[in-house]
């Protein structure tokens, strides 16, 4: 276990701009602050992982949502897992991994009944699955489709953006429930990779200038 030095700094992602189009630098700044001491019931979490979800480009805007956008100055919205270094909790020991939704800081202090606070298994996968496959995208999937969609086996489902997080798990659980699946996806190089890495039955390409056509078909010949 590594030794926690005194002085010991916490390095934090701020935002600080809200951007037009894509995100550049000045749109973050990066900043140091001093890392508190624990009162009763709290851990210190030392980061190893931290998520990038296409969520967070909606969370810049300044314009209501699902989800409440970021203001000026917070932390970096985020998922990040890590290990407890230090603990005043007896529901955490020093040396548990776990998953926490703090935003991008190396270090980061949560009181031990956070409801985005949750315990994580190496078992079922890394500490970096539990950002993806195993963590938020992975339940999305799973529930999005099991929970809401409600497929029966044999129906055909078509999956938007299938080489991303979301979209690369539902169409794998898809085949597992005995779904056909068919993924959009944009370019040749992404739709190989859904049918041949991820098993999907087919991929149309979105870019393609007879896209509508091939899904047309394709659903014909499948469904």
């Amino acid at each position: 276990m590594e030794r926690m030095e005194e002085n010991m700094k916490n390095q934090r992602m701020l935002f600080a701009k809200r951007p037009f189009g894509e995100p550049e630098d000045e749109c973050f700044q990066l900043d140091e602050a001093d890392i508190p001491e624990l009162e009763d019931n709290q851990i210190l979490v030392k980061v190893c992982w931290l998520s990038l979800d296409p969520y967070m480009r909606g969370r810049m805007n300044d314009v209501k949502s699902y989800v409440a956008p970021m203001q000026i100055g917070d932390v970096m919205t985020g998922e990040s897992t890590g290990i407890v270094v230090k603990s005043t909790s007896e529901k955490f020991t020093v040396g548990d991994h776990v998953a926490v939704h703090k935003g991008w800081q190396s270090y980061i202090v949560c009181n031990d009944d956070e409801k985005r606070l949750m315990k994580v298994n190496l078992d079922n996968g890394s500490l970096s699955a539990h950002l993806g496959v195993v963590g938020m995208p992975g339940r999305t999937a799973y529930f999005g489709l099991t929970e809401v969609g409600k497929p029966l086996v044999g129906e055909t489902l078509v999956v938007a953006a299938a080489s991303g997080a979301v979209g690369s798990a539902v169409g794998q659980i898809a085949k597992i429930l005995g779904l056909r699946a068919v993924g959009i996806a944009g370019g040749p190089e992404k739709c190989q990779y859904v049918k041949n890495d991820l098993g999907f039955d087919a991929c149309i390409d979105y870019k393609a200038e007879n896209f509508e056509e091939d899904l047309n078909l394709l659903l014909v010949l499948v469904g």
